[in-house]
């Protein structure tokens, strides 16, 4: 079970957004890459990182704050956000990314998806934003009529290395992860399953080592984190534990 630090980057800082609103964005670090290395320091295995202006331009925009990261850290990092064609997820994991995150393309071209799991084996995990239900894009500007399950399930057998579940009416305002939502679709695919949005503190932490959540592979974790209302020590000492 592993517990994803996240960064969010918005014109090249550490950002996290209010339920997604691009206008509704805290900065929490200037320097992306020293974040990066004060979580690897911490002793989390594993960074989780958006590319929020890509994920509505389409393509890649904050790319010197992820090549900085690269460079700062060795543990691995995935990232989503504007990672559209397949020579764009080529040209990120070349640059040293452990998987990337397709989230748009996956609703508007699964052939891709398809393609690029086929390409990179257990490097592409599909990203599945959903609010109220239905699953959103374009940096969650635009909801589609897909739920999360029927998403995940055109990939079944795919080779998709996970998906990554983001409740976003819960995203960034600390209510707690969307359990039920959450393991019923770990439930209903065989891909490993993420959970994304509104991990409030160190009871998300404990209920992620429940029987019935070990299903999943982890959690991200974002503004909990940059807040103090988790304490790193602990939740990976939890998590060791429970290991």
């Amino acid at each position: 079970m592993i517990l994803f630090p996240a960064i969010d980057l918005k014109d090249g800082q550490c950002v996290r957004l209010k339920l997604g609103d691009m206008e509704q964005a805290t900065v929490f670090n200037d320097d992306p890459a020293a974040q990066a290395k004060s979580f690897e320091a911490q002793g989390f295995e594993y960074l989780h990182v958006v590319d929020l202006n890509g994920a509505f331009a389409g393509e890649s925009v904050n790319g010197a704050a992820v090549d900085a990261i690269l460079k700062a850290v060795d543990f691995p990092v995935q990232l989503g956000g504007g990672i559209r064609t397949l020579a764009h997820i080529e040209s990120w994991l070349d640059k040293g990314l452990a998987r990337v995150i397709l989230g748009t393309v996956a609703v508007r071209d699964p052939a891709l998806v398809k393609a690029a799991c086929k390409a990179f084996p257990g490097q592409v995990a599909v990203g599945i934003d959903a609010r109220g239900g239905k699953v959103a894009v374009e940096g969650w500007a635009e909801t589609s009529e897909l739920t999360a399950i029927e998403l995940a399930q055109r990939f079944e057998g795919a080779g998709v290395a996970a998906i990554i579940y983001t409740d976003i009416d819960r995203d960034g305002v600390l209510k707690g992860i969307n359990w039920p939502s959450t393991l019923e679709l770990a439930n209903a695919t065989t891909i490993p399953v993420i959970a994304s949005g509104g991990l409030a503190g160190i009871e998300d932490v404990r209920r992620m080592i429940e029987p019935d959540a070990k299903i999943l592979e982890g959690a991200i974790s974002g503004r909990a984190l940059y807040d103090g209302r988790i304490d790193s020590r602990e939740a990976l000492a939890l998590l060791r534990a429970a290991a």
